[in-house]
């Protein structure tokens, strides 16, 4: 099967030129002008533009928590990213009391359902000397990336120790750590505090989670890596001295990567204090407009990475259905923490969002360039997860994962444009200009429009080579 595009503009991380591409199956072939060829279809692409698929570095799908699970499946989760025109979704596997194996097989049956393509994190939230023995067999599930909390007390988090062995074990084998950067400490004694004296609002979240303990977290996590010789990246930074300590670090040659993720860039903890406060509760919260303006600046100057989403959604109110796909369905959601903030599920939908919401707010507004924006949201986390130039590249042999972008496309966002299965939108009523066209998942059209062409199953998990330190 052969598919032509023609007379595109291409924006790769590094450039942008007018060509056309030729898909043969499920890679592309060949880039160059005025191709000429007998093929099965043919695109016209004049006055849009085409990205490589985007890849999410960050999304939690059927994600148990409290009393619910998140409302976004392998199925539903990947239809919303490919009509968002990401292709390519990282998830992360719970480690459970069986260990590895058990634990990477049930996420593997998850996903069975998967509409794109897709690989796995290890969360690795217990450490013992069975644990580090048992790491590198991780390797051979095509599973190189761990990650490590400095928060949630006796649930996720790993000591500084366990932590600095992970580093040695992850440098020794060729893996990447990862860290969900806050003072664990601190936050139990806020939020003990903070319920004792009867502080039951959404805000409270935000307010028991400071900024300074994911900034100090960030450069102790930088001070380990250092000290192990062993690269780490850190996701969701939040905080403006995140972005200072980030520089700080690699200004000195410390083998760091910092993530960000679009609710950081738009919202601030004061969205909490709204009578629908609970929509914005995610861990780590949001913080203030000079935060915003900061990872902006980050972004801009090329100090962070990547910018993921931390795709993690809730019902706002579970008690009542949405209908999707045709069905009536209810999951439990944010209202199981309606009298106390601790209990209100932490997450938020975005795997669709961040895409059009970035070139709109990001590129259209002068933040990054049309560059920067391939390189945040496709080629850099496919060099740094070991998955580029198969992902992230508009290159010859590369899978033919292509976004046909529009860049004068005008839509009113909100949960009715959105295929996240929820009942809210965090961009509810934004103007957004710029949204793909056409979505093609190895060579098949996937999205056309409005139009749904992808299936259940047909993603595939990826097998990943080393990653890069960018």
């Amino acid at each position: 099967m052969k598919t032509l595009i023609k007379n595109g503009t291409l924006i790769t991380a590094s450039d942008t030129f007018k060509a056309d591409i030729l898909i043969e199956d499920e890679t592309i072939s060949r880039i160059g002008l005025n191709l000429e060829t007998d093929s099965d279809h043919q695109v016209d692409a004049s006055a849009k533009l085409i990205l490589p698929g985007g890849v999410d570095p960050h999304v939690h799908l059927d994600l148990p928590m409290f009393d619910t699970v998140s409302s976004d499946d392998h199925y539903t989760g990947h239809k919303a990213a490919a009509f968002g025109g990401t292709t390519t979704a990282m998830d992360f596997v719970v480690l459970e009391h069986e260990g590895f194996d058990h634990s990477v097989d049930l996420w593997m049956k998850k996903a069975e359902k998967a509409a794109i393509d897709y690989s796995f994190h290890m969360n690795l939230t217990r450490f013992d000397d069975k644990i580090a023995k048992t790491i590198p067999s991780l390797m051979g599930m095509v599973i190189q990336t761990l990650k490590v909390f400095t928060a949630y007390n006796g649930r996720l988090r790993l000591d500084d120790g366990g932590i600095f062995k992970a580093l040695q074990i992850a440098r020794d084998n060729g893996m990447l750590v990862m860290a969900h950067c806050e003072n664990g400490d601190v936050i139990e004694t806020l939020t003990a505090q903070a319920l004792a004296q009867g502080h039951t609002e959404p805000i409270w979240h935000a307010l028991t989670r400071p900024a300074w303990g994911a900034v100090e977290a960030s450069l102790r996590m930088a001070a380990m890596a250092e000290q192990a010789d062993a690269p780490v990246y850190i996701v969701h930074m939040n905080a403006a001295g995140e972005v200072d300590m980030l520089q700080y670090a690699r200004e000195r040659g410390v083998k760091v990567m910092g993530e960000t993720c679009p609710q950081y860039l738009f919202f601030t903890q004061d969205h909490l204090r709204r009578d629908d406060g609970a929509k914005w509760i995610c861990s780590p919260p949001m913080r203030t407009k000079q935060d915003n303006t900061r990872l902006w600046q980050g972004l801009s100057n090329g100090v962070l990475q990547t910018i993921g989403t931390d795709h993690c959604p809730f019902y706002f109110d579970g008690a009542r259905s949405i209908v999707y796909e045709g069905s009536e369905i209810a999951i439990p959601g944010k209202e199981l923490g309606m009298h106390d903030f601790t209990k209100i599920p932490n997450g938020l939908p975005g795997i669709q969002d961040r895409m059009p919401v970035l070139w709109t707010c990001g590129v259209n507004a002068g933040y990054i360039t049309p560059n920067q924006f391939v390189a945040y949201t496709s080629t850099n986390p496919a060099k740094i997860f070991g998955l580029y130039p198969r992902k992230g590249a508009l290159v010859p042999g590369a899978d033919a994962d292509i976004v046909i972008w529009d860049p004068e496309k005008q839509v009113r966002y909100g949960v009715a444009h959105s295929h996240q299965r929820t009942d809210y939108n965090l961009f509810e009523g934004w103007e957004l200009q710029g949204c793909p066209e056409k979505v093609f998942l190895r060579g098949k059209l996937i999205v056309n429009g409005d139009e749904w062409k992808g299936k259940r199953g047909g993603g595939k998990f990826l097998k990943r080579n080393a990653g890069e330190v960018l």
